[in-house]
């Protein structure tokens, strides 16, 4: 199905996803869409937890409609009551177009098709709901070119594969309140030992033995998490035979953003932060323990390194790569 850009005038997207990346891996589909259809209202269905993440990026989506949960869906318990009023609400809308950008759409292309668009577009595993708009679903495709595909598939050019992190004046004054309270170096690398799913962490004390190795050429190891996350920081730095700063638990999102876009280097599982490295171009090695590394991996493997928790040797060749990133300059102060 090819569309005519310029008749869509009232858009959504789904995508009710709970992580930092499951947004910003569709930020290149949105911004194609966006130069395509520069006259629409693209609103995104999303979880109220993606609320203050959306509201940075308004030149891409310009309303977050608030999903009211699903059987089927487990990111939010499903509130029948809510979502028929949600589901009469959108109809009422008289969409133009309603794109699936949630998986596979076993569950989730009934839910797009019951929105009333006038055309749906996006995924399917099993029977085709339309072959003029839907496409195969594959599994180990990465996140981010599966959107930009079916962009085009539906006559939207892609634009970039870049993805996106606006970073905001208070970000910038905060980073430097940290870097006051906590005497932070102008020479620093980040660990984030945590993520979302425990089984895709790699052990506390490989990320300590990377640590002390950079610290050991001088540079100012910075644990970085979220506040649930700050006993892990503080055992990987208890683990460590040389001193590391611990901020897990102590930045915003747009602080952390702040803080990795200076900084020389990233060492991190498979988890959001991954994806925000690379929306901010800071060179990174990534463990992947348990995910897909085809479908996650960043795409700039000059600037990211991805390594699979499989192979032998782990811990030297996360240093080796991390040695690689740091001697080829990869890094561009900002």
């Amino acid at each position: 199905m090819l569309l005519d850009p310029g008749v869509l005038h009232r858009i959504v997207v789904f995508r009710a996803l709970p992580g930092l990346g499951d947004l910003l891996c569709v930020t290149p589909a949105l911004r194609a869409l966006r130069v395509a259809c520069p006259q629409a209202q693209i609103t995104l269905i999303g979880l109220p937890a993606n609320r203050g993440l959306v509201d940075r990026f308004p030149h891409l989506i310009d309303e977050l409609i608030e999903f009211a949960g699903y059987p089927g869906l487990p990111e939010q318990s499903p509130e029948r009551d809510r979502f028929d009023k949600f589901q009469r609400e959108m109809r009422d809308r008289q969409l133009d177009l309603a794109i699936q950008m949630h998986g596979s759409g076993v569950v989730t292309n009934a839910i797009v098709q019951d929105l009333g668009a006038q055309r749906t577009a996006g995924f399917f595993a099993g029977d085709c709901p339309d072959p003029s708009s839907f496409l195969p679903f594959q599994e180990s495709e990465s996140e981010i070119r599966r959107y930009l595909r079916l962009m085009e598939f539906l006559g939207i050019p892609a634009q970039q594969e870049a993805l996106e992190f606006p970073l905001l004046t208070e970000d910038w004054q905060a980073l430097q309140t940290v870097r006051e309270t906590h005497k932070l170096t102008q020479n620093y690398v980040c660990i984030h030992p945590g993520a979302s799913v425990v089984d895709r962490r790699w052990s506390v004390e490989n990320f300590a033995a990377v640590g002390d190795v950079l610290a050991e050429m001088n540079l100012q190891v910075v644990l970085t998490g979220s506040l649930a996350e700050v006993s892990l920081a503080e055992s990987v730095t208890q683990k460590m035979r040389l001193p590391a700063l611990n901020l897990a638990g102590g930045t915003s999102l747009g602080t952390l953003a702040a803080l990795l876009s200076q900084s020389r280097l990233l060492i991190c599982n498979d988890t959001g932060v991954s994806h925000l490295a690379a929306a901010l171009q800071t060179p990174s090695v990534v463990v992947f323990s348990g995910s897909d590394l085809q479908r996650w991996a960043p795409l700039d493997q000059s600037r990211h390194r991805a390594i699979h928790n499989s192979v032998d040797n782990r811990v030297a060749l996360v240093v080796e790569q991390a040695k690689n990133l740091l001697e080829e300059g990869v890094y561009v102060a900002r």
